[in-house]
């Protein structure tokens, strides 16, 4: 299982994961553009969440601002309670230029800051971040943060580039603008494969090899992330946001309505196991292909969840014993987004299970979201997921109560 085997969720070893995108519908409104959920209890849960995030990003607070740690309490504290994964870095970010609201958008600018920083201040001068860094305040003496895993992969780095792109538009400042694009240039570079089927594969470790797969929720990354790109001006990156697209295309499966994994090593064999959820949501996030809506459901019905009492989908075909709530608030974005018949119904289902678990789920504290509903949560390539606060979790959350798409940026 080369394609999903390095992803983001690989939290021992190499972890590889908006704007206004749906019409209203009759829980929770819009992003940025003057809607916030409408009901007090969908207010109030997503003003908690965002509490929690303030918490983690404050507590990292200084001259220079360091990055929040990604998991609080439970088993991931264990082992990763010192660990900001970019991705989850990337997310905060988004999530805090969806709402907007000056203090908001004043951490969201130390934190782009921050990855500019790590970005030009590290040792490859060449536009990488990566996997993840030492949370909390930067020591005296630091102009950073210290990297703990020093792999670049090209999912997290297109999701640092999104979060920069974001921060620009909220912002107006350019150098977020400039940042991405360096991003962008490195998985070009670095990344881009077109013999077998053309996209772009995994990245490199932090020993210098080259990640030969290619993953087909990587290519719904830099498909959106490059789109982005040509949307603030930079036109050149959307035939390549094309090319990721087509890589899509190329893993689409029509009698199963749902994306392969993947490539194998050899950028042409297809990985057909396990069959991850984030790509048959994200793909629809990111290119809005209503030719492959049908992923959506394909993950709503074939990953469908339930433990605890909670609802929702899992990580993969592998296990779906426990609820990914990360993962079920990428369903409810793209339900969202694509708003057919039954969707909004299906949404409001998921989204009462997340607001749930925000004071239910094992390990909750009334504000942040854990990762899963229960211990254990195998993702089917090595890896377990757990009941533990994420920073991640709970900023998909804000962006699936305001309606968010995080591939598109605000106009």
């Amino acid at each position: 299982m080369p394609c999903h085997a390095m992803n983001r969720r690989s939290f021992s070893a190499l972890l590889l994961g908006c704007a206004v995108a749906a019409p209203a519908a009759p829980l929770l409104g819009c992003a940025r553009s003057g809607g916030t959920p409408h009901d007090d209890s969908a207010r109030d849960a997503v003003r908690r969440a965002y509490t929690f995030l303030d918490r983690r990003v404050d507590e990292a607070a200084g001259s220079p601002h360091g990055l929040p740690r990604s998991f609080t309490g439970g088993h991931m504290a264990r082992d990763h309670s010192t660990t900001a994964f970019t991705y989850d870095v990337a997310l905060v970010v988004i999530a805090y230029c969806a709402r907007g609201t000056d203090a908001d958008l004043k951490r969201a600018t130390a934190l782009a800051r921050t990855l500019l920083a790590l970005q030009e201040e590290d040792s490859g001068a060449d536009g990488r971040l990566r996997q993840s860094y030492v949370s909390g305040r930067v020591p005296d003496g630091r102009k950073g943060p210290e990297v703990a895993a020093g792999d670049t992969f090209t999912g997290t780095l297109a999701w640092a580039g999104l979060a920069l792109l974001h921060a620009h538009k909220a912002t107006g400042t350019a150098g977020f603008r400039d940042g991405a694009v360096a991003a962008a240039e490195w998985i070009q570079r670095h990344a881009y494969r077109p013999s077998g089927v053309p996209g772009y594969a995994g990245g490199v470790t932090a020993q210098g090899d080259v990640v030969r797969w290619k993953s087909s929720e990587h290519n719904a990354d830099v498909a959106g992330f490059f789109r982005g790109l040509a949307d603030v001006g930079e036109q050149e990156w959307a035939a390549r946001g094309d090319t990721a697209a087509g890589f899509l295309d190329a893993m689409w499966d029509g009698d199963r309505g749902a994306f392969w994994t993947g490539t194998g090593t050899d950028g042409r064999t297809v990985n057909r196991m396990p069959v991850p959820e984030d790509p048959q949501t994200w793909s629809y996030l990111a290119t809005r292909d209503a030719g492959h809506a049908a992923s959506v459901d394909w993950a709503r019905k074939r990953l469908a969840a339930e433990d605890g009492g909670f609802v929702g989908v899992s990580v993969s075909d592998a296990d779906t014993s426990k609820v990914w709530f990360e993962g079920t608030a990428h369903l409810v974005c793209a339900l969202r987004a694509r708003n057919g018949d039954g969707d909004a119904g299906h949404a409001d289902r998921f989204l009462d299970s997340l607001r749930a678990a925000q004071s239910d789920a094992p390990n909750a504290d009334g504000h942040g979201l854990v990762a899963a509903s229960s211990d254990g949560l195998d993702t089917g390539d090595g890896d377990k997921i757990y009941a533990s606060l994420h920073t991640g979790t709970t900023a998909w959350f804000t962006l699936a109560a305001r309606r968010a798409n995080p591939f598109v940026l605000p106009r």
